[in-house]
């Protein structure tokens, strides 16, 4: 299965964290940009495929979206299924930061959830194959690229898979606006799953039976509920406070 990355940071991501295989790279005839100079030259020492192409070509090849004039075709972002956490975690042995996206469905919502991910440490992202966004070129250029160097695991029974996490040490907690636990007296070291639910309907009540603990942001405003993405950047940044 091939995908196409667009955009600078999505590329250049790709190029350094060396997960994907790249075909070819296309870059616009009309160079006035240096950044294309850089990442030519990346794929030039790696023996990659150039082609330079009219920036029609690229709007075509990218469905008119933001392309900074330039495209690769790539294999598909590499994610396994998330029965290779547990394994993975046991081998580390340390305490395993595990995010749960719960039916995310906008791309630029998960783009900003795994590059805050990459950035707050969390190891292991899992995200529902259908139902869901997926690890994909347009995720990968909200997230600015960050999305090339995170490590993803596609869940097939979201709640079947918390029950496995709990099985093995894990605790579960669910962000949700009227959550039972304040977030800031939540204790979010050790290995911890961070559930995270979707734009519109939050948690699903079979995720939410499986959370140990339901946590609430404090919230003065009138509209008494966050941003996914947001919430969720608050949640992880508290549990990077407290896990040093």
């Amino acid at each position: 299965m091939k995908d196409i990355l667009f955009g600078y940071h999505s590329i250049l991501e790709a190029l350094k964290a060396q997960k994907r295989q790249f075909y070819s790279l296309m870059l616009s005839k009309k160079r006035s940009v240096h950044r294309l100079e850089e990442i030519e030259a990346i794929a030039r020492e790696r023996n990659i495929k150039i082609q330079m192409v009219t920036p029609e070509t690229l709007d075509k090849m990218t469905q008119f979206s933001t392309h900074q004039g330039m495209a690769a075709e790539t294999s598909a972002f590499p994610a396994d299924n998330a029965s290779e956490v547990i394994p993975r975690m046991i081998k580390k042995q340390t305490p395993g930061f595990i995010l749960v996206l719960e039916n995310i469905e906008d791309p630029q919502n998960m783009g900003a959830l795994v590059r805050t991910a990459v950035c707050a440490g969390v190891d292991y992202i899992l995200i529902p194959k259908d139902r869901s966004c997926q690890p994909s070129s347009t995720v990968s250029r909200s997230s600015a690229g960050a999305m090339e160097h995170a490590d993803i695991y596609m869940i097939t029974n979201t709640a079947s898979i918390l029950r496995d996490l709990k099985k093995n040490g894990v605790w579960v907690f669910g962000l949700d606006a009227q959550g039972s636990t304040p977030m800031y007296e939540a204790d979010l070291t050790g290995n911890i799953a961070l559930v995270i639910g979707g734009e519109h309907k939050g948690i699903r009540p079979l995720v939410q039976k499986e959370c140990d603990f339901l946590l609430s942001i404090p919230n003065k405003g009138r509209i008494n509920s966050l941003n996914a993405s947001v919430a969720g950047g608050i949640a992880m940044f508290e549990a990077l406070r407290q896990r040093g």
